[in-house]
Parts: structure tokens; C-alpha cells; sequence
């Protein structure tokens, strides 16, 4: 089940709007120029952001979510036609053969299962094609991110296009190792409604993500960092044994 703050139709009303500055998805949108692929998907495309600008850019992209709400937004967006969404994830995909699969942003770390990780990196490689890529990226568990999770840290008011002012903030709930628990609150300024989203993500280390990669017939090519965020990211470009 997908956590509210994808499911529940007023908070993804607001979530590109609470996050407008999606820069870091250029290194993304770099990629795909540089290997050359004609065929892309954007495993856990929320919303459809980075779907819609391969699209743009004449990529042929599915775009997988297991939030219908998000899903639904995607669809709703100028361009959306030109994408082919899928209601699910990486473990029940009909047959296809793409050339890389993007998972950005925390969708890796929200799979917390390891039955579910093992079968995602599955149905990945069943998706790509011969030779082809999976590039995702991850939080560098070292830099311990979760500690600046905190209200006085995060808390903030964003002026939302057609809503209104919209107040939100994270605190922690637990951090178990490997899984760390959130909770986002939001307030809605224009009637006085506070929803609460949450969530929890699985921290993985650099050595067991490219054992577990190496396990599902992938090669690790290389693990980069995040351009916007130095030090904090680890991001995996894997390619399909041969």
C-alpha cells in the first residue's frame, strides 16, 4: 500500500508544488542522452515528472507506480497521453525489453522488504533488455540523513497555486537499523485540515547493494554521486549481465 502522502487526493494535489525545484533530475535526463537509449522506464514515477520530460525529448517511456493517486495525477498532465503508465511495480510487469530503468528519488529505499527488493532487482533485469542499464540512487547510510529529520529543521510554509498556504514539516519516528520511520504533517491554511503521512525507509550499504545487484545478474559499471546533494547520495549505474 502506498503511503498517504501519494495516495491521498489532496496531498498529491500539492506535491510538486511543495517540492518545485526538481534539479535533481538533470543528471538523469543527462544520462539517457549519453547512453543513447531509445526506451525508458521510470520505475516509481510518481507523479510523472522526469516520465514527462523524456517525453518531451522523444523518449519512449513507461512510466510504474503502485500509487494510483499518483498515477492518476500523471496522466492528468499536459503530455501525459504520450507516456504509458502502469498501476504496479517491478514484480507483475507485462513483457517488455527497455534499454535503461530510472528509479529516483527515495523508491529504492521504500522497498523494505528484502522478498521485495530480491524480486524488484528480478523483474528488472526481465525488463531490460540485453546489456541494458538500471541506474538508481540511494542515501549514503554513513551520513546518518535522518537525524536532521526534525520539525524545527524542516518546518516551512509553501504559497500553493490554487490552494492556498499550505504548512508542513518531518519529525522522526524510529530509527531500528537498517529501517527509519517519518511522519510529514501538513496544514491547510484555507480550512484548517492537518493531514499526517508516513513513511519508512530501508538504509542500504554501498557493498550489500552491489552484492545484491551482482546476485540478480547485474555488473556494477559505476556508483556516483548525487549532483545536487555531494556526499549524502550514492547513485548505481548497473548494467545487464551478459
Amino acid at each position: 500500500m502506498a503511503d498517504p502522502i501519494f495516495e491521498h487526493p489532496r496531498l498529491v494535489s500539492i506535491y510538486d508544488a511543495m517540492d518545485p525545484d526538481r534539479s535533481d533530475l538533470d543528471p538523469y535526463l543527462a544520462m539517457v542522452q549519453d547512453f543513447a537509449v531509445r526506451r525508458v522506464m521510470d520505475l516509481g514515477c510518481g507523479t510523472g515528472v522526469l516520465a514527462l520530460q523524456l517525453a518531451e525529448r522523444g523518449i519512449d517511456v513507461v512510466g510504474v507506480d503502485p500509487a494510483a493517486g499518483s498515477l492518476a495525477a500523471a496522466r492528468a498532465k499536459p503530455g501525459g497521453s504520450g507516456v504509458r503508465w502502469i498501476h504496479g511495480n517491478a514484480t507483475a510487469l507485462p513483457p517488455m525489453q527497455v534499454d535503461l530503468v530510472l528509479m529516483t528519488g527515495n523508491a529504492a529505499q521504500a522497498i523494505t522488504e528484502e522478498q521485495d527488493w530480491s524480486a524488484t532487482l528480478d523483474g528488472v533485469r526481465a525488463a531490460v533488455k540485453p546489456l541494458g542499464r538500471f541506474v538508481f540512487e540511494t542515501r549514503d547510510p554513513a551520513r546518518r540523513a535522518w537525524e536532521e529529520w526534525t520539525e524545527t529543521a524542516s518546518r516551512g510554509t509553501a504559497a500553493v497555486e490554487g490552494v492556498g498556504d499550505v504548512e508542513s514539516w518531518v519529525e522522526l519516528l524510529d530509527a531500528t537499523w537498517p529501517l527509519v520511520s517519518f511522519r510529514w504533517t501538513y496544514i491547510f491554511a484555507s480550512d484548517g485540515q492537518v493531514l499526517t503521512s508516513d513513511s519508512t525507509l530501508r538504509f542500504r550499504e554501498q557493498n550489500e547493494v552491489e552484492h545484491d545487484l551482482n546476485a540478480h545478474g547485474f555488473d556494477v559499471e559505476s556508483v556516483r554521486e548525487a549532483a545536487d546533494r555531494p556526499g549524502r547520495e550514492l547513485v548505481f549505474v548497473a548494467r545487464k549481465s551478459g
